[in-house]
């Protein structure tokens, strides 16, 4: 196990992470882009951004482009085990960096949601559009046929399109369940939630990287991890310190750190490499605590922006999310032998 380093600079210093880069296995799926219509939104979106299906607090999209400098290039499995809306998954088959993806989140509707995007998505996003639509002819306006939705949700029609159209339409794409395990996030009332025009772009791309090469799961991350080996990359991005020893109404159900640290060690022992974004700071308050230092990780900073809180008080602080290295990884730090026993020392000095 490497000795744990001192925080670095916040930009990551552009390292590519991994073994130097192999020779592109062409897919049986990735030859050419689907002929047709589409082919023209799916390559527009695999131009842009990296595509996503909805707005999701607390997604790694924006991050993304960061945390994908300390992903190896080229390996056999990416495991998420905290999926939410997948951000990574997407961005690593986006550039064509696996082989193999598992999706899993707690959250069963949000893997349903996953699961007929990448399979099924022309059926999703027809069966979405009926219930977005529908906003429009309620009788009682689009505020009750929301209410509607989530009422029938929670009765258990938990259909990816009712997930969906919940997800795009509540306030802040948050999703928030109450101690009862029911959907309690009220409406925006500013906006409709996304179109199925807008949506459908990101569907078809969404499902050209990873149709074919996804498993998907609802479970307990522990049980996730248990199953990865070595030549895996995990990445996790646990619910948020704060609430980790309660339920968590992102997450249905809260983590234990103790618990969360041991399973973390057991990768450690297992030769699994992995990366956690755990904890941040604004200014000079940092959010959170780090993770044990025996697990021999080393923790970056990633920026994440200007935070909107501290320019609501009149200042200009900037927001950074902590990303943690595993041993395995943290041998492909760049920079000479010197260089790094000059970061060391400076560690233990501190």
């Amino acid at each position: 196990m490497v000795a744990p380093m001192k925080t670095v600079g916040a930009d990551g210093s552009g390292w590519m992470g991994g073994a130097p880069a192999l020779r592109r296995k062409k897919h049986p799926r990735r030859g050419q882009l689907p002929t047709g219509g589409k082919s023209g939104m799916v390559e527009r979106a695999m131009n842009g951004s990296v595509p996503h299906i909805v707005q999701y607090q607390g997604s790694k999209r924006l991050l993304a482009p960061q945390i994908l400098e300390y992903v190896p290039r080229r390996f056999g499995r990416l495991v998420e085990p905290f999926a939410g809306m997948a951000a990574i998954t997407i961005a690593v088959a986006r550039q064509e960096r696996a082989e193999r993806y598992l999706v899993n989140d707690l959250n069963a509707p949000l893997v349903g949601i996953l699961r007929a995007a990448v399979e099924t998505p022309s059926e999703l996003l027809e069966s979405y559009a009926a219930v977005w639509e529908g906003q429009f002819s309620h009788p009682g306006g689009s505020v009750a046929h929301f209410n509607a939705v989530r009422d029938a949700f929670n009765r258990g029609d938990r259909s990816p399109a009712n997930m969906l159209y919940l997800l795009a339409r509540c306030v802040k794409g948050s999703v928030r369940y109450g101690a009862n395990g029911q959907f309690n996030q009220s409406p925006d009332k500013r906006r409709n939630g996304t179109s199925p025009k807008t949506l459908k772009p990101n569907l078809d791309a969404i499902s050209y990287y990873l149709k074919g090469r996804t498993e998907f799961r609802s479970a307990d991350y522990r049980a996730v991890l248990e199953e990865a080996r070595p030549g895996d990359v995990v990445y996790m991005d646990p619910p948020y310190q704060g609430v980790c020893k309660v339920r968590d109404s992102r997450y249905l159900a809260g983590i234990d750190a103790r618990e969360f640290a041991e399973a973390l060690e057991s990768l450690n022992r297992r030769g699994v490499d992995y990366l956690v974004s755990y904890d941040g700071q604004c200014g000079d308050k940092q959010y959170g605590e780090d993770l044990p230092a025996g697990l021999g990780l080393r923790k970056v900073l990633l920026k994440a922006g200007l935070s909107s809180q501290s320019l609501l008080l009149g200042k200009k602080e900037i927001t950074y999310e902590a990303l943690y290295i595993s041993p395995g990884l943290c041998s492909l730090v760049p920079g000479t032998p010197r260089e790094r026993q000059a970061l060391l020392f400076e560690m233990l000095d501190a």
